[in-house]
C-alpha cells in the first residue's frame, strides 16, 4: 500500500511540474491533482495497454517513438475525463506526459518495487 501512495505522490508532482513548466495544461485545487494523479495510474494500467496492442504496427514503424504519441493521448484522456483538469492542444499534452514521464523515471531511480527508498550498503572485504 505505500508504494502505491508513493507512486501516485510521484505522479502528482509530475503533473504539478507540467502546470507549471507547460502553458495550456490547469488543474483548478490541489484534491484535484491528486485525483488526476490516481485516474492516470487507473488509465495507463487499463487503456493503454490496449492502445499500445492496437497500435503495435505503427510503433514498429517508427521505431517506438509513437508510444511518446500514446502517453500524449492518455494524458489528454484523462484531462477529458477529469473536469478540474484541463489540457488545450496536442503538443500540451505531449510535452506534459513528457515530463510526467520524466518525473516518474527519475523517481523509480530512488525508489525500489515496493516504494521504498533504497539505500545500498558497500562492504569491502580487506584481504
Amino acid at each position: 500500500m505505500t508504494g502505491f501512495l508513493v507512486r501516485i505522490v510521484i505522479v502528482a508532482i509530475g503533473l504539478w511540474l507540467a502546470t507549471v513548466m507547460v502553458p495550456g495544461i490547469a488543474i483548478e485545487l490541489p484534491w484535484t491533482l491528486l485525483a488526476a494523479a490516481v485516474l492516470l495510474g487507473i488509465v495507463n494500467a487499463t487503456v493503454r495497454p490496449l492502445v499500445v496492442l492496437l497500435t503495435l504496427p505503427v510503433t514498429v514503424v517508427t521505431l517506438g517513438l509513437f508510444l511518446l504519441v500514446i502517453n500524449a493521448a492518455m494524458f489528454a484522456l484523462v484531462a477529458w475525463m477529469f473536469a478540474g483538469f484541463a489540457v488545450s492542444g496536442f503538443w500540451s499534452a505531449f510535452f506534459g506526459a513528457l515530463i510526467v514521464s520524466l518525473t516518474g523515471w527519475i523517481a523509480s531511480y530512488f525508489i525500489g518495487p515496493r516504494g521504498r527508498v533504497e539505500v545500498i550498503y558497500v562492504r569491502r572485504r580487506l584481504h
